[in-house]
């Protein structure tokens, strides 16, 4: 296992921000993974995995330990009756797994066309996409668990899947593949959905920025935690209050700005720092505070940073 030092990150995210890695690692198998999370261990090392880094911002300062940023890349697939499972590695992109079921006729996952990120990314943060979230699919995976560097096979509900959130949040285990229940269909319903894929990217396109930004910086708000309702349904989105206060494409520290086309997504508009992101996201956690008093938590995962920076 190839062990780099001081690798530059900013490269290595979407946000196009941070620092560099002290220790740097791209493992391609499960064994060689295991060999990179032991090497941390043996030498004291915290250890950080990213995948295309869709959902983080890395400190200036960049990361102290070892990042981990798997490139396994294997996906098969297996009939049994009249399901089909597939099982893609870590390091499969979103975008590699939908198409590779498109062209075997699997249809399922391409409610998650456009969205950035690897399976490891995906599985830890459980993505979601109006009713849809990727644990639904889900049925089992395999991870590597931190203190002992063992591969264990699980199932879907050992993941604690919620809005979010998955047990991997706890940074004691990472996963190595995930295997998925999908349908198989007739060619002209396989190009149907491929056509709803595509359908799907365009809208996104149109609604979301998609370079230089991590997606939703702040995550919706839970019911318990807001008072105003709209058609007796509580208003839990945090975008409708940021939207309410005019700072869609007008807010902005530095090189970053709230984005033109979504109230709770900031861009880095070429030449921003993690701290200008940072100082722009307390500025809006102040101005909800303020004007609807609930305060805005992110979403976005924080990487390489001494202390939580936000409010």
């Amino acid at each position: 296992m190839n062990i780099e030092k001081t690798i530059l990150l900013k490269d290595k995210n979407w946000f196009a921000i941070g620092g560099p890695a002290e220790f740097f690692a791209e493992p391609t198998t499960g064994d060689e993974f295991a060999q990179a999370v032991n090497y941390a261990r043996e030498k004291e090392l915290e250890t950080t995995i990213i995948g295309l880094g869709a959902n983080m911002l890395i400190s200036d300062e960049g990361i102290k330990g070892l990042v981990i940023r798997p490139q396994l890349k294997k996906i098969i697939h297996e009939l049994k009756g009249e399901d089909v499972f597939v099982t893609a590695e870590a390091g499969v992109t979103i975008e590699e797994i939908i198409n590779y079921c498109l062209d075997h006729q699997l249809v399922g996952l391409e409610e998650f066309s456009g969205i950035p990120g690897t399976i490891g990314g995906s599985v830890f943060i459980n993505i979601h996409y109006f009713q849809y979230n990727l644990h639904q699919f889900m049925i089992s995976g395999q991870i590597l668990e931190k203190e002992t560097g063992k591969i264990l096979d699980v199932d879907r509900d050992w993941f604690q899947f919620g809005y979010d959130q998955s047990k991997l949040h706890e940074k004691k285990h990472y996963l190595i593949n995930a295997t998925f229940k999908l349908k198989k269909v007739s060619e002209i319903d396989a190009a149907y959905a491929k056509g709803r894929s595509i359908e799907i990217i365009r809208h996104r396109i149109t609604r979301y920025p998609y370079k230089g930004t991590c997606g939703c910086f702040f995550r919706n708000f839970h019911e318990n935690e807001v008072a105003l309702e709209i058609n007796g349904k509580k208003m839990i989105y945090t975008s409708y209050y940021l939207d309410k206060l005019g700072i869609k494409g007008e807010l902005s520290v530095g090189g970053a700005r709230v984005s033109h086309q979504h109230a709770n997504m900031i861009v880095n508009s070429g030449n921003a720092t993690a701290q200008d992101v940072i100082n722009l996201a307390r500025k809006m956690q102040e101005l909800v505070q303020k004007n609807y008093g609930i305060l805005p938590q992110a979403e976005c995962q924080f990487l390489g940073f001494k202390e939580y920076p936000l409010f």
